[in-house]
């Protein structure tokens, strides 16, 4: 016993697994069932986690996280874009939805729509970079650009080419407003967030890519042919391909960071590699490389920035199956898929093959509010310290 409260206290030490300047998460609110954001902050506040993206900006969220450690993302959704390119419109924006509450909540950066460069409504790319330009005047009109960046995060699909990585390329469709948007991040010191699923990858051609190439696992990589530099993961190879796309339209000083990566841990049958065993190796090893401070072999003196996609599973969001199965833990507190305590699951299955081997998740169905809320901090240190344990290779690695 004395040991494992002397894990527990290192675990969570300044100097411990969750002290990981690079990390954040995604807290996605497509649910019907989710906890209150007064429980959200507990349970992000046992996980040590301080750095979260929201996709709105929710005025309890914004309320309930003032003057504690969570940095936030904030979001302009992306029906708002022809609005707020309107600097009139983007300054009482700004007025209404950050000014009350910054600095005591501390926000940090202003997502402007996601995934503009893709979406189906085709409209909201010549929106985009007006649309930032404004909410950053806004920013510098009431002395808040010192502090809150403003970016827009962006799908892999905006890119032509990405294998090898130093083929990055975007697509010709989208480069003339890519320029203008690249020209926006240089002269605002601002990141390229992109948000990156080997998951699609594999999912895709499971038959060719190599499943511990995408899970982070030993593996032989992958040498680009053109610049020598190793890939032993896809994600970073994802990243540096993005970099290279940048370089090819002349810009050569812009932070890559990863705004979602995630694996689900739930899919439909045409979904290969949704399983819970899948999604712990994933979120495992993308920790452990966290910890690290790792850069990508293109720019390994600059800690990779991640957010992990997501908090919670939720379970109104469209799609396949598996866009609802992202989370780490359900809307109750319970950790969503077993990271391996199976003693503490109220029941436990395994299949046959080591590949897809599954468990329940950790069940602890206690009925007050005060339970509920003892039952998702237990479990979320429950969850990390085994996360610690597998990363620093205490328990046998699993296959």
């Amino acid at each position: 016993m004395f040991h494992v409260l002397l894990l527990l206290s290192l675990c969570f030490s300044d100097y411990g697994v969750l002290r990981v300047a690079s990390l954040g998460i995604n807290y996605g609110q497509v649910g019907s069932n989710l906890p209150p954001p007064d429980k959200v902050l507990d349970l992000l506040s046992s996980l040590k986690i301080t750095k979260v993206k929201i996709y709105d900006t929710n005025p309890q969220i914004l309320t309930t996280f003032a003057n504690s450690d969570v940095e936030l993302i904030v979001t302009v959704e992306n029906q708002m874009l022809s609005v707020v390119m309107d600097p009139q419109q983007a300054l009482q924006w700004v007025t209404t939805h950050v000014k009350p509450y910054f600095p005591a909540t501390k926000i940090t950066e202003i997502a402007v729509g996601n995934e503009i460069f893709t979406d189906a409504d085709t409209s909201l790319i010549g929106y985009l970079v007006p649309a930032m330009v404004s909410i950053h005047g806004a920013l510098v009109q009431l002395g808040l650009d010192k502090y809150i960046q403003v970016s827009t995060p962006n799908s892999l699909a905006i890119l032509q080419e990405s294998f090898p990585p130093s083929a990055g390329s975007f697509k010709s469709e989208v480069s003339a407003i890519m320029s203008q948007y690249l020209q926006f991040l240089a002269s605002t010191g601002s990141p390229f967030w992109i948000n990156a699923y080997p998951y699609f990858a594999y999912k895709d051609a499971p038959n060719n890519i190599s499943l511990d190439y995408v899970l982070f696992n030993k593996n032989s990589g992958m040498v680009d042919p053109y610049t020598k530099l190793h890939y032993d993961n896809m994600l970073y190879a994802q990243v540096d391909a993005v970099v290279y796309a940048m370089f090819r339209l002349g810009y050569s000083g812009i932070e890559v960071k990863v705004s979602e990566t995630g694996w689900p841990s739930k899919g439909d049958p045409d979904e290969f590699g949704a399983t819970p065993a899948n999604a712990a190796v994933y979120n495992r090893n993308l920790l452990r490389r966290q910890m690290r401070n790792e850069g990508t072999p293109l720019r390994p003196n600059t800690r990779l920035e991640v957010y992990l996609f997501a908090l919670f599973n939720e379970d109104m969001k469209p799609g396949p199956t598996s866009e609802r199965n992202y989370g780490l833990f359900e809307p109750d507190g319970t950790i969503a898929y077993n990271v391996g305590l199976s003693a503490l699951s109220t029941t436990t299955s395994t299949s046959t093959s080591t590949s897809t081997s599954t468990s329940s998740s950790s069940s602890f169905f206690l009925t007050s509010s005060a339970d509920k809320a003892t039952k998702m901090g237990y479990q979320s240190l429950v969850f990390w310290m085994f996360v610690y344990l597998l990363a620093f290779q205490v328990f046998p690695r699993q296959h």
